[in-house]
C-alpha cells in the first residue's frame, strides 16, 4: 500500500468519525501527499480506495484527485472520461466541468 493510500484512507476514517478530533490532520496530510504524488500513484490510490467503499472520500478530495492527474496527463483521454464520469456522480456543480472533459476526451482521440 503506497503512503497516498494510507493517507487517504485516513482521511476517510477521519471523516467518518469526527468526534474522533482528527480531521483537521487527516486533510492537511492528504493534502500534502497529493499535491507531490504523481498520476499513476493517485489513480492507484483512488482504484483501491474507492474500490473498497465507493464514498470513502469526500467529493472534494476526488476532485482534487483527478485534477491534479489531469493536469499531470492532459492528453489520456481515458483519464479524462474518468474523472468526468466521477464530476458526474456529485453535481451539478461540476456538470460543466465534466462536460469540458468529455470534450477535451474527444478532440484527442479525433486527431489520433
Amino acid at each position: 500500500m503506497s503512503d497516498l493510500t494510507s493517507t487517504a484512507r485516513n482521511l476517510s476514517q477521519a471523516i467518518d468519525d469526527p468526534a474522533g478530533g482528527q480531521v483537521y490532520e487527516a486533510v492537511r496530510e492528504y493534502v500534502e501527499k497529493i499535491t507531490f504524488a504523481s498520476a499513476d500513484d493517485i489513480l492507484a490510490t483512488l482504484q483501491e480506495v474507492l474500490g473498497e467503499d465507493w464514498m470513502a472520500l469526500p467529493p472534494w478530495a476526488r476532485n482534487l484527485a483527478y485534477r491534479l492527474a489531469c493536469l499531470q496527463h492532459p492528453d489520456d483521454a481515458n483519464l479524462l472520461r474518468e474523472a468526468a464520469a466521477d464530476l458526474l456522480c456529485f453535481g451539478p456543480d461540476w456538470d460543466d466541468v465534466a462536460d469540458s472533459l468529455k470534450q477535451r476526451a474527444e478532440d484527442l482521440e479525433c486527431h489520433e
